[in-house]
């Protein structure tokens, strides 16, 4: 990983809480939540199988989306 993405993850980090520990980006990347870019500045669409259990999670319509800044900046920064 690039220092500079890199610091901007930790940046990220330093400024929100996570029910889960952050485990994406101390897995190193390994274990990240199912979520598709589609094209939303700050919002993923939300793949995984019960979406309404992350609190970053929002309905709308018929979908999940996914709010969580590092997330966002993964998929959209990083390829999967």
């Amino acid at each position: 990983m690039e220092e500079g993405v890199r610091k901007k993850i930790e940046k990220l980090i330093a400024g929100m809480s996570c029910p889960k520990d952050f485990k994406c980006y101390r897995s190193n990347l390994a274990d990240l939540c199912k979520a598709k870019d589609i094209g939303l500045e700050s919002f993923l669409e939300c793949l995984e199988h019960n979406p309404t259990h992350c609190e970053f999670s929002i309905s709308y319509g018929d979908g999940h989306y996914c709010r969580c800044p590092l997330r966002v900046y993964i998929a959209k920064k990083l390829s999967e």
